[in-house]
């Protein structure tokens, strides 16, 4: 809200206008406005605050060890490394693509990230079917039950390990330094595996877990890798880790780089709005709800029920003042308050000086000082100068604008002074 000073006239019938003189908000009154935005700005923070927390501060770009993605847990480097080798690299989201991709009878080598747990353990007896190689990223307990139940989980790899073993792409690769994954570190799967049958174990630490298993199933060869950081883009750098990835992965001609989802999960009926949402959005949505109702109560509110009161209705004036008065002061409109004192007292005044009413304020702050013998200047102040800074201030001018004219009057007409015409009690 900007307030403008009084013009420099006694009433709006002035022929003369003059510019008012625009003062600017005082830090108070800018604060007071500036609260809702304030409530508003805090409520949004939390809410994102909110959604990061629920989110655990995961930046989503791209799913880990996908062909096409660039991230530090994309696959991308080892992708464009083998096909520049001339594999021919193929990606696949079902099985139905991975035995489209693989129709064609050559040899191929297939890696499986099932990193949501989507597919059937039984899905790998056909995945044997048409796959020389089968390379298994991070097995479920369940998949390695099914595929290599002869191995065993044991925990999660511990750091930088050699061969150890007559593996040719183990034997390639000397040493690798496997990480920890989520799923990993959690127990969600194992990392490391200890081998109970004939099956070749490589990269074996101190306690014998390894990180890289050989086995046989239903005739095709199995790989199971317990860490996928070994390739990913900020992994492949690390040891031999590119070397192991590309002698796994480069066996055959073709390579499907295969990543289950959500059509290889067995169907037991139609999926509802909750299996296809990730798990925040409900908490989300939930806490929105609640800012928008607890902003509907704040804003909406009501102090008690309406009043019903017959019409036409007759307020007092003295009513009407007082609740003028207590609207300038809520918002401390000390500069419009003295501007409705100013403009009666300049009415009253222009006509106990016998002005007309087209007079200016100048002429009318001349005509009184030199009826009561008060310096120009000081009237002058008074009806058009001083600005009040506080209600102290407001008071007193308006005791002095009073004072003037009682003053007036009496200099005008000493026998009949008497009321100013304010408002008094």
């Amino acid at each position: 809200m900007t307030t403008t000073r009084t013009p420099d006239r006694p009433t709006a019938g002035s022929a003369t206008p003059v510019d008012a003189t625009p003062v600017s908000l005082t830090v108070r009154q800018t604060g007071r406005r500036a609260v809702p935005w304030i409530v508003l700005g805090a409520i949004a923070v939390l809410v994102a605050l909110a959604g990061v927390i629920l989110t655990g501060g995961q930046t989503h770009s791209g799913a880990p060890l996908d062909p096409g993605s660039a991230a530090p847990t994309g696959g991308k480097a080892l992708a464009q490394v083998l096909r520049a080798q001339g594999v021919d690299v193929q990606s696949a989201s079902s099985l139905e693509q991975v035995r489209t991709a693989t129709a064609g009878g050559g040899e191929a080598t297939v890696l499986v990230f099932d990193n949501d747990g989507n597919l059937e353990p039984s899905a790998y007896r056909e995945l044997a079917q048409f796959a020389n190689t089968i390379v298994i990223v991070e097995p479920s307990f369940r998949t390695l039950g099914e595929v290599a139940p002869g191995a065993r989980a044991s925990g999660e790899p511990t750091g930088p390990v050699n061969a150890g073993c007559g593996v040719p792409a183990a034997q390639r690769a000397e040493r690798i330094d496997p990480r920890a994954t989520d799923n990993t570190a959690g127990s969600t799967v194992p990392g490391t595996f200890r081998v109970q049958d004939d099956g070749a174990a490589c990269f074996a630490d101190a306690s014998g877990a390894a990180s890289l298993v050989r086995t046989t199933f239903t005739g095709a060869t199995v790989y199971l890798v317990g860490s996928a950081p070994l390739l990913m883009n900020d992994g492949v750098d690390r040891e031999g880790n590119a070397a192991l990835g590309l002698s796994l992965l480069g066996q055959h001609r073709t390579l499907v780089w295969y990543l289950p989802g959500l059509d290889d999960r067995p169907v037991t009926g139609p999926p509802d709005i909750a299996a296809l949402t990730p798990g925040w959005v409900t908490p989300v949505l939930l806490l929105l709800v609640l800012v928008f109702v607890a902003a509907a109560i704040w804003r909406g509110r009501r102090f008690g029920p309406l009043v019903v009161e017959n019409l036409p209705v007759v307020v007092r004036a003295g009513e009407t003042r007082e609740g003028r008065a207590r609207l300038y002061q809520r918002s401390s409109a000390r500069l419009r308050a003295a501007d409705a004192l100013r403009i009666g007292a300049l009415g009253r005044l222009a006509a106990l000086a016998g002005l007309p009413r087209t007079a200016t304020t100048t002429e009318v702050a001349d005509a009184v000082s030199a009826l009561v013998g008060q310096d120009r200047h000081r009237v002058r102040g008074l009806l058009v100068d001083d600005i009040p800074r506080t209600d102290g201030d407001l008071v007193a001018l308006s005791d002095h604008l009073a004072e003037l004219e009682r003053a007036t009057a009496i200099a005008v007409s000493p026998a009949a002074a008497g009321p100013t015409g304010r408002m008094e009690p």
